[in-house]
Parts: C-alpha cells; structure tokens; sequence
C-alpha cells in the first residue's frame, strides 16, 4: 500500500462511496484527515484499517451513533474495558440475529425441499401452505 492514498483510492478499497467517506469524517468516525497542499485528503493506512473496521461493524447492524460512541471511546485513550464490553454487547446481538436468520433459513429450506417433492411427483404446488413451527 501507498503512504498515502486518495479518497477515490480507498473508496475502491472499502467499498465505500467517496460521500460516505466525507459523511464519516463529518460525523466524527474519522479523526481529521490529512490534507495535501492542494486541499485533497490523504489517508494513511492506520486509516484505512479503521475504516475497515468501521464496515464490520455497520454490516453487522451497528448504528451510527453507536460506532460515534466506540470512535469517541477509542480518542478518549486507555477505554480498553470499556472498549472490550461494547464489543462483547455487540457480539452478542450479532450472534442472536445469526440465530434468528438460522430459523428463517430452515424455513425457507423446508420450503425448497416441499416444492421440490411437489414437482417430482408431478403435483401442481399452487396455493397450498406448510405449517412452519413457531420457536418460542
């Protein structure tokens, strides 16, 4: 990697739009960018790594203001703990939903199976139900 990149740069490299990138620095995810002479940003890779992180943790469903308050925690200095019981509450939720999308899977696949029965055997699927089991 170069020392230093362009906006365009590492939009191509996090999958991010270059506005994306702009909208994070301006809500406080990033911490001041370097500028060139001409008023161009310039990101190091320390940045792109964080913004890498930043990704994860979006795509996993945490909300804006949440990763404001870990970006704040994280320039606050030694929050380590801190740091450590934000992400064990977020791990937490992640691997609930996880759960959740493994039940709404086996669904669908129970679905998929019945269909294809139905079709091997010749009989028309039209608009008969299944029963799906209700975990609770």
């Amino acid at each position: 990697m170069k020392d230093e990149l362009t906006i365009q740069e590492v939009a191509e490299q996090t999958g991010l739009s270059v506005h994306t990138l702009r909208y994070y620095e301006r809500v406080g995810l990033l911490d001041a960018i370097e500028r060139a002479s001409s008023g161009h940003r310039r990101y190091k890779a320390v940045d792109v790594t964080w913004i890498l992180f930043l990704t994860r943790l979006r795509a996993t469903g945490m909300s804006i203001r949440q990763m404001q308050d870990f970006a704040n925690m994280r320039r606050r200095g030694a929050t380590e703990e801190e740091r450590l019981a934000f992400l064990e509450e977020h791990q937490r939720l992640v691997r609930a939903h996880m759960r959740e999308l493994e039940d709404h899977m086996t669904v669908i696949e129970t679905k998929i199976a019945h269909y294809k029965r139905m079709i091997a055997q010749g009989q028309n699927v039209g608009l008969e139900l299944i029963p799906i089991e209700s975990r609770t």
